[in-house]
C-alpha cells in the first residue's frame, strides 16, 4: 500500500529551497533596515524558520506598507488580487530604498 502524500507548508519545497553549502545566515541578514515604502523581492531563506512565507510567494516583488513588532508587512500582487503577508526580515531581499527625505 503506498504512503499517503504529504500536504504540509513545506511540500513540494526541495529544490526551492536549496542553498549552497556555505551560504551562512549572518546577523546583518537578521537585523538589515527595512522601511516603509521600499521595494522588496521574497526570497526564502530555509535556515530561518520563523516567519517563513508561503512557497507560492517565492520571488514575488512587492512594497513594504508596515510592520507588526518586528516583522515587515508586505504587499504583494498575484494575479489579480493583492495580498499582504507578514514575514521575517531574513526572507526579504531589498531592491530599492526610498531616501528618507521623499518620494524619488
Amino acid at each position: 500500500m503506498a504512503n499517503k502524500k504529504a500536504k504540509g507548508k513545506r511540500a513540494l519545497t526541495r529544490s526551492r529551497y536549496r542553498r549552497n553549502v556555505r551560504a551562512k545566515t549572518t546577523v546583518n541578514e537578521l537585523i538589515k533596515p527595512i522601511m516603509v515604502d521600499d521595494v522588496v523581492q521574497v526570497n526564502a531563506n530555509s535556515s530561518v524558520h520563523s516567519g517563513l512565507p508561503h512557497r507560492r510567494m517565492d520571488g514575488i516583488t512587492g512594497k513594504v506598507i508596515g510592520f507588526q513588532g518586528d516583522c515587515p508587512v508586505v504587499q504583494l500582487k498575484t494575479g489579480n488580487k493583492t495580498k499582504k503577508i507578514i514575514t521575517h526580515r531574513a526572507h526579504l531581499k531589498l531592491l530599492k530604498q526610498i531616501p528618507k527625505g521623499g518620494k524619488k
